[in-house]
């Protein structure tokens, strides 16, 4: 932290700028269960440079997923990032996230936008595509926000699986813009077209799928997208870009919108962010498209030029036109994005994926023959699936912990009625020995070794 130097007058007369009495008025929102309540415990008297050792100490109890053998996934991935993307990413042409307010004077800049919109079209098969929003649930909340626009209708459908993270972003935002949300039943973790046929109504604004869902399922999205079509709604789809190397991309299937998570793409996990928003729709709603689409044109000279072509964001135009506030904090990961996709290109993503599918068939198969372990929803997975075993979970997790094993995430959390049920996930960074490793560890806890 930097060394900010200001009297108490000075402290005093900022809380009273922003409105509030005291500095405790800002900790507010923080539940006090969360809060120390206590002065920390470091003894009087030491200096500055005790002081920084102390805290660097107790900083390095917090252990990031790389220091386990990492099975977690819902959003956040541990995929491979090639040492190249942080070395071009970090050069002082590209190591800010910011736009500047004569963009076209920062040629660079606009056509590293501009690189990154057309990945994400070819990745996706869409007409048009932005320049990125704050992450998976921001986008799919801005998705929805356009649907409603779009259509002038006031109801959106969605299913358990459609990450509930992102539709709890969702939620908060569209609530007050008087959006309705109904959850749809799923059967055997999937889609079924006679529920979405029944639910279906001219208030409809939007239909949500995920691609695949959030319990690692591939579903076939094209017929079902026809129906909301037949409705007079969108079709959104929530889809993993690094899965677009072996799946049908959603553009195919005539999908309006197609928002995802580009953390994948480039970006580390960094305890939970900065992550990257994915946004692209269809020709017909590129005017309602959130933030900002850069374009390439020719000057007077004949020579080619990047700009700004669309921009509906409030801080270029007037507020009342503008579709979103959303801003430009996630330039730095889009570039990150842009180069791992350059990087890796079309054969490498393939071979990722691949991968990806392969590495979690195996597990899946493995777990399979092992007595006390039953596997949720058959069917073909991408890089994700869902899994119980007898007995208590927090038990079996502390269990894997102390061997270095983050098994999956629990989804008690989530309240979708899969309290004693995992979900694992496998990048292309899980070898055959590392799988086996968690094998052998579920196979050891159901025989009750001692932990």
């Amino acid at each position: 932290m930097r060394y900010i130097p200001n009297t108490p007058d000075d402290r005093q007369a900022m809380l009273r700028d922003i409105g509030v009495s005291s500095f405790e008025d800002l900790l507010k929102p923080i539940p006090k269960s969360l809060r120390l309540s206590r002065p920390l415990n470091i003894p009087k008297g030491k200096s500055e440079q005790e002081v920084v050792a102390t805290m660097t100490s107790l900083a390095r109890k917090n252990l990031d997923a790389a220091s386990f053998l990492s099975f977690l996934g819902a959003g956040s991935y541990d995929h491979y990032v090639p040492a190249a993307v942080g070395d071009l990413a970090g050069r002082s042409e590209f190591l800010t996230a910011y736009t500047p307010y004569q963009p076209e004077v920062s040629q660079g800049t606009l056509q590293v936008i501009y690189e990154f919109q057309s990945m994400i079209c070819e990745l996706f098969r869409m007409n048009a595509a932005n320049a990125s929003l704050y992450d998976g649930g921001t986008a799919l909340a801005e998705a929805v926000m356009l649907a409603q626009s779009h259509t002038r209708r006031s109801r959106v459908l969605w299913f358990d699986s459609v990450h509930p993270h992102y539709r709890k972003v969702t939620r908060t935002l569209g609530d007050p813009l008087g959006i309705r949300f109904d959850t749809m039943p799923l059967t055997d973790g999937r889609v079924k077209d006679a529920a979405l046929d029944s639910t279906l109504d001219v208030e409809t604004a939007a239909v949500v799928f995920q691609y695949p869902n959030f319990f690692g399922l591939i579903e076939h999205l094209e017929p079902l997208i026809e129906r909301v079509h037949a409705a007079g709604a969108l079709a959104i789809v929530v889809a993993d870009p690094l899965a677009m190397g072996v799946l049908e991309p959603p553009g195919n299937w005539d999908a309006d919108i197609v928002v995802g998570e580009g953390q994948a793409l480039g970006n580390p996990q960094s305890y939970g962010g900065p992550y990257l928003g994915l946004f692209a729709v269809s020709e017909k709603l590129v005017r309602r498209a959130p933030g900002r689409i850069a374009g390439i044109t020719r000057d007077v000279d004949g020579r080619r030029g990047y700009v700004l072509t669309l921009q509906t964001r409030e801080q270029h135009i007037r507020r009342d036109k503008a579709t979103s506030n959303i801003c430009t904090n996630e330039g730095l990961c889009a570039t990150r994005a842009t180069i791992f996709l350059s990087l890796v290109g079309p054969q490498g993503l393939r071979e990722i994926g691949e991968t990806c599918m392969k590495n979690c068939n195996y597990l899946r198969n493995k777990l399979s023959e092992i007595p006390g372990v039953q596997l949720l929803f058959d069917g073909l997975h991408f890089k994700e699936f869902v899994f119980r075993l007898k007995g208590d979970v927090p038990a079996f997790l502390e269990f894997m912990a102390k061997r270095d094993i983050l098994p999956g995430i629990p989804l008690k959390r989530f309240n979708m009625g899969l309290d004693d049920a995992l979900l694992v996930a496998l990048t292309e960074r899980r070898t055959a020995d590392e799988m086996d490793r968690y094998a052998d560890a579920v196979r050891a806890f159901l025989k009750g070794s001692p932990s």
